[in-house]
């Protein structure tokens, strides 16, 4: 059956570290957890947001999540083995296209959250790891617990996440299928001029999920 991903993309947004926190050597999930409370207290205050101001929305998701990703890396995890073949130019425009495309799905499911909850699992992190697994569980009102876990690496700039695990299922994954397809049909320029056209339209479509 398929299982919708609304639910799940409400949880992305929480996992992620705010800039400002990534001074020092605070682990991962303890930054993840502030940001976290952040994210709900600005959601539970704000009016325009749960009315669904899609302008405040984008700043949300533009300020507080989107830093925290390295779409570069995200993007060269999810085009696999078409990445080595793009020019330097096509990939530009395929990390600005991926972008797009999570900020949008982000927006589109943001202000749904306030009746969910997140808990975070004891981070499993020794001394000089620099690529870690913040693993948590969203709880969701008469429905069953969703395990979300993030892949996270440090960088000059602070801790990024590269991948995001919903219920057993990888995001980059998921993604890499559906964009290997279009490649095949239509080449490197086919996908982006597909993911182009979605974004003038302003679509907001979450990765496939396959059958379970």
């Amino acid at each position: 059956m398929l299982r919708s991903f609304f639910i799940p993309l409400l949880a992305l947004v929480l996992g992620f570290i705010s800039p400002a926190a990534l001074a020092g050597d605070t682990p991962p999930d303890v930054l993840a957890r502030t940001t976290m409370q952040e994210v709900i207290s600005i959601l539970k205050q704000d009016k325009e947001l749960q009315s669904g101001n899609l302008t405040k929305v984008h700043q949300l998701v533009e300020a507080k999540i989107l830093p925290n990703f390295d779409f570069n890396r995200m993007t060269q995890l999810v085009l696999g083995r078409h990445w080595p073949g793009a020019t330097a130019k096509q990939k530009q425009e395929l990390v600005t296209q991926f972008r797009n495309l999570l900020v949008r799905t982000y927006s589109s499911s943001l202000t749904a959250f306030t009746d969910h909850t997140i808990e975070f699992k004891p981070l499993a992190m020794k001394p000089g790891d620099t690529d870690v697994t913040v693993r948590t569980e969203i709880s969701q009102p008469g429905g069953k617990p969703i395990p979300v876990n993030y892949s996270m690496y440090k960088t000059a700039f602070g801790w990024k996440v590269y991948d995001v695990t919903i219920d057993g299922v990888s995001l980059v994954t998921n993604y890499r299928a559906s964009f290997s397809s279009t490649i095949r049909q239509n080449g490197i320029d086919g996908l982006i001029k597909t993911l182009a056209a979605q974004s003038a339209r302003g679509d907001a479509r979450p990765a496939p999920r396959p059958e379970s």
